[in-house]
């Protein structure tokens, strides 16, 4: 494939087969190859799957974009939805860049004028295409946590924000694991809010913030930053560094023999974390999650069974699999509630549900499109997750002001 295609189309052509035709399409029009003439009955509903499978965050990407394709396929093997129409997803790439996003968000919407989008992960992307998704009226769906307050009728969200983690997290770190905290996240929104809340919360529960540091994108060597925190009296690392960055973070304070002096505290680890690290370089890292594959649920197992009959023994399945598997299972949900693929339809018809997460049953609110979520707290513990405390279900407070 060429460098220059960053849009890639694919459908079943027929419900009792789960091979998959894929086209690429070029930027300046090029068509579609192999997809057979649609009549107008069985014309397709497209998806666009927005993920960043470059640029830093691709395991990220790679997994929301799994799920969302097992979720769609299953109904296209099923026979389809409205009476044997199928799904045709499109999969672009923002190469974890908000100027790419948009760049991508507007192909989808103009030139293949998709139904929905899904995606993307960082908050800026989000950002960047709300206006997009605004403008043309094109429900986005987002399934990564975030720092909360998005209100739009367009943007609907499967989203731990901060009081469902922070509220949780912060709290059973003071009283099981350490009062002292230095906060360390990558240079975004997201991590200063998170970083604000847990101020705020830190204060309440007899807990101390002596440090606050931010790194750009792409660090390499974090020695003076380790050195910082070994002099800090911090007892707890708490991190919102994401994607590589996060890695050589761990694997540097791991070498610096930090482990033993000072624990660490990771929002967003899961099991893709995981694969980038040792045993010993992840022991003893605590999270906070609405889902980890350990957790020993009747629907997580079912979850992680279809996730790896369709993509392998050794395909994870993290939080964010999770998330967006549920973000779409509401997409289809709606649209069979609408008995439409009317946009705007589906855009009332998605909210007010409640459906079987990988993590119990959750809801998706109509006061704010937000999600009331089931939190777990978690630990890496000889290279696997283990659940250490289920908080059952945790409600956000409205995101939408008043």
């Amino acid at each position: 494939m060429s460098n220059k295609h960053t849009l890639t189309r694919s459908s079943l052509v027929s419900p009792r087969r789960r091979s998959m035709m894929l086209a690429s399409a070029g930027l300046m029009g090029a068509g579609l190859v192999g997809l057979p003439t649609l009549s107008r009955a069985e014309e397709t509903i497209k998806v666009g799957i927005l993920q960043p499978f470059s640029g830093g965050l691709e395991a990220l990407g790679a997994q929301g974009g799994q799920a969302t394709r097992l979720a769609l396929e299953e109904v296209n093997e099923s026979g389809g939805i409205l009476g044997g129409r199928m799904f045709e997803m499109i999969r672009a790439d923002t190469k974890t860049d908000p100027k790419t996003a948009v760049e991508r968000t507007n192909e989808l919407i103009r030139r293949y004028r998709v139904n929905a989008i899904i995606g993307p992960v960082t908050s800026a992307e989000r950002d960047a295409i709300q206006p997009l998704v605004e403008r043309y009226k094109t429900p986005l769906l987002y399934a990564t946590d975030y720092e909360g307050g998005t209100c739009s009728r367009y943007v609907t969200l499967y989203s731990s924000v901060p009081d469902q983690w922070v509220s949780t997290f912060i709290p059973y770190l003071a009283e099981n694991v350490g009062k002292n905290m230095f906060l360390i996240g990558s240079d975004y929104v997201w991590p200063r809010k998170i970083n604000e809340a847990i101020g705020k919360v830190a204060d309440v529960k007899g807990s101390k913030v002596v440090a606050e540091e931010y790194t750009p994108w792409g660090v390499k060597d974090y020695t003076s930053t380790l050195r910082k925190i070994e002099s800090s009296g911090a007892d707890v690392v708490v991190m919102s560094i994401v994607g590589a960055d996060a890695v050589t973070f761990i694997k540097q304070f791991a070498a610096a023999g930090l482990q033993d002096k000072v624990k660490v505290a990771f929002f967003g680890f899961s099991e893709n974390y995981l694969a980038g690290l040792t045993p010993n370089e992840s022991e003893g890292i605590y999270t906070v999650c609405n889902f980890t594959e350990a957790l020993d649920k009747p629907e997580a197992k079912a979850l992680v069974k279809k996730v790896r009959d369709r993509f392998g023994e050794d395909a994870i399945v993290s939080n964010t699999v999770d998330a967006h598997y549920t973000m779409t299972q509401f997409y289809i949900e709606a649209i069979k509630k609408a008995n439409s693929a009317d946009k705007e339809a589906i855009t009332d018809a998605i909210v007010g549900q409640t459906l079987m997460s990988g993590n119990g049953k959750v809801t998706l609110r109509e006061s704010d499109r937000h999600a009331d979520l089931n939190i777990l707290i978690a630990q890496a513990q000889g290279g696997k997750m283990q659940v250490l405390e289920d908080m059952g279900l945790i409600k956000a407070s409205q995101q939408c002001a008043a």
